[in-house]
């Protein structure tokens, strides 16, 4: 065992290379690490964890999308359930496959539907003006802090109907439970660290007793009334709306300020027409993908592009790699606003598409549309810094400056 997982040899004909995918340097830049892996072919066997890493667009979205072959019931990291015991109940959303999945997806896609969240339009739009507003008399400020992390923290608790909200826990859990996909590494111990202040804090923060009656969560709530889930997993069901809406969502503002403030060409185009808003989020999702790497595990022996996998192999699928494929996109390491990346590997694929993805998409609209109207030019007001987790690519600092129209 390694890592909770059984420890396999590679079968004849895959390569095998000696790297390490979480290893700081890579996780801070690793445009040479996908590149390399894309090259060296459709699976790699890493020793340094016994896995297979996918880089390649079709064989990605193979692997991820077929949740018969390669489940997420024994987890979407490096522990398999099956072996190694998971540091938190496994989620009852991510980490399950159907018939399990099913019953708790349709709830949550009922609560996160285009008509349910409806509603939310008009206030994300006049927080996003506030918030913009703030930063334009400003001029220069701390774009992760003071934007990044501030809009999602302002209007998605909120939104859940969260009575109690700190920002900092908010945003920390995220981190954590993204973090604990990867091995036993300097990041994940430094996260795990937080556990015991920031989970007991999420779960009463996710209780029936702590959301108001016209929230989001009080939608998963009425599932229980209704005997489609337990008082427990309904409150677990709320907690998914935190580790997966709270960090991904920051993460996305502060690389479509990265990607904008890059490509000043691209952001006059935006500011041409503020109904770019929706595709440019995309290839922002495209170009950055702000979850990087997502695991699954065979679940019997089976077979990927010619490739034997037997059953228990654990394999990292590379979404950030496969989202920078040129066997799929024209010009991939170009961010270009036109291109429509229908089929991006950001928000997952399959079953396990991610549930909330309207929800960002909202929330980015709103932040993208205001700024398109408002600030004529977004300008770098220092080196922008990035964060290393096992899982997320996130800016740490990303010191900006807004000019106004």
């Amino acid at each position: 065992m390694i890592e909770g997982h059984k420890v396999f040899e590679p079968g004849p004909g895959i390569p095998v290379w000696d790297i390490d995918p979480y290893a700081e340097e890579i996780l801070l830049s690793p445009a040479e690490y996908y590149a390399e892996l894309r090259a060296r072919g459709p699976l790699v066997y890493i020793p340094k964890w016994s896995v297979l890493a996918s880089g390649r667009y079709e064989e990605t979205r193979e692997i991820f999308s077929d949740h018969n072959r390669f489940v997420s019931s024994r987890g979407v990291g490096l522990n398999d359930f099956k072996y190694g015991k998971p540091w938190r109940p496994p989620s009852i959303i991510l980490e399950v496959d159907p018939p399990d999945h099913t019953k708790t997806r349709k709830v949550m896609a009922r609560a996160l539907s285009p008509k349910a969240i409806s509603g939310l339009k008009d206030e994300f739009r006049q927080t996003a003006e506030t918030i913009v507003g703030q930063l334009l008399e400003r001029g220069s400020f701390e774009a992760v802090a003071d934007l990044a992390e501030a809009f999602p923290v302002a209007v998605f608790p909120k939104a859940v109907g969260m009575v109690d909200s700190d920002r900092r826990r908010l945003v920390d859990y995220g981190a954590m439970v993204f973090n604990a996909l990867g091995p036993d590494n300097k990041f994940r111990r430094a996260a795990m660290a937080q556990a015991s202040d920031i989970v007991p804090w999420i779960a009463a923060a996710c209780a029936r007793d702590r959301l108001s009656t016209d929230g989001l969560g009080a939608l998963i709530y009425a599932a229980v009334d209704d005997g489609e889930v337990t008082e427990e997993e309904a409150a677990m069901l709320v907690r998914s709306f935190l580790s997966a809406g709270v960090d991904t969502t920051v993460t996305g503002i502060g690389s479509a300020l990265w990607c904008l403030a890059s490509n000043p060409s691209e952001y006059e185009k935006l500011k041409a027409d503020p109904s770019l808003a929706r595709p440019c989020f995309e290839e922002v999702l495209r170009y950055t993908s702000p979850v990087h790497t997502f695991a699954r595990t065979a679940n019997q022996n089976t077979e990927v592009a010619g490739v034997a996998i037997a059953e228990g192999t654990k394999i990292l699928c590379a979404l950030a790699s496969a989202n920078l494929d040129p066997q799929k996109w024209a010009d991939p390491e170009t961010f270009r606003m036109d291109r429509k990346p229908v089929g991006h590997m950001a928000f997952g694929a399959g079953v396990h598409g991610c549930v909330g993805q309207n929800l960002a998409r909202l929330e980015l609209e709103a932040v993208l549309t205001v700024l398109a109207e408002k600030v004529d030019r977004i300008e770098f007001a220092g080196e922008a810094l990035w964060r290393p987790n096992n899982a997320i690519r996130a800016l740490d600092r990303m010191p900006l400056r807004f000019i106004g129209r």
